[in-house]
């Protein structure tokens, strides 16, 4: 079974778009088999995606912090819940249990969780596929910005070109499924994390 980590808000965002772009990817998670690896919540778009799998009879797994779980945000229903002590242990547990990642809309969290996936890729502490999940077009500005940074030369073309990006959750979906097939190592190097 594939397993993907979801990084995405702990908000809803104003838009019920998102909560809907949200649902209907946890359940084609379940439909798919593929096994949801997260940061643990019940809150937000995470709660949402968390309950679509389980309600589809999916496997979920939650990676989440004590401070968090003492917030009492913990999703208590979960396949699994692996309380860790730091956001850093979060991170790297979320990515040695994945094959891929895919963000969705959120706050700063999400941006750093999946800015930190495409960096150890870059730096080859893994190499495992990476999207965004591009509802309402809520990641443009970003996108934008990658390719400011191309521009002002901070950022590689081939750097930025691997960031796979839809706003169609299905097609963005097998494209990083194909793309985990392709390149995904089982592996993690955490003395390099």
């Amino acid at each position: 079974m594939k397993s993907i980590a979801i990084f995405c808000g702990a908000q809803s965002g104003h838009n019920p778009v998102y909560r809907e772009a949200a649902h209907a990817l946890g359940t084609l998670f379940a439909q798919k088999e593929i096994r949801l690896v997260y940061g643990g919540g019940k809150v937000g778009l995470m709660g949402v995606i968390a309950d679509a799998v389980l309600a589809g009879g999916g496997e979920v797994v939650g990676v989440i912090p004590q401070s968090l779980v003492d917030m009492e945000v913990a999703h208590e229903g979960l396949t699994k819940l692996h309380v860790v002590q730091t956001m850093h242990e979060r991170k790297a547990l979320m990515a040695a249990e994945s094959d891929a990642f895919m963000a969705l809309p959120g706050g700063f969290g999400t941006f750093d969780e999946f800015c930190e996936i495409v960096t150890w890729n870059q730096i080859k502490i893994i190499k495992k596929p990476y999207a965004l999940y591009n509802v309402n077009g809520y990641f443009n500005p970003f996108l934008q910005m990658l390719d400011h940074s191309v521009a002002e030369g901070f950022l590689k073309p081939e750097q930025r070109n691997k960031v796979l990006v839809s706003d169609q959750g299905e097609a963005l979906l097998h494209q990083l499924l194909k793309s985990a097939e392709a390149t995904a190592e089982d592996w993690v190097d955490f003395k390099r994390i």
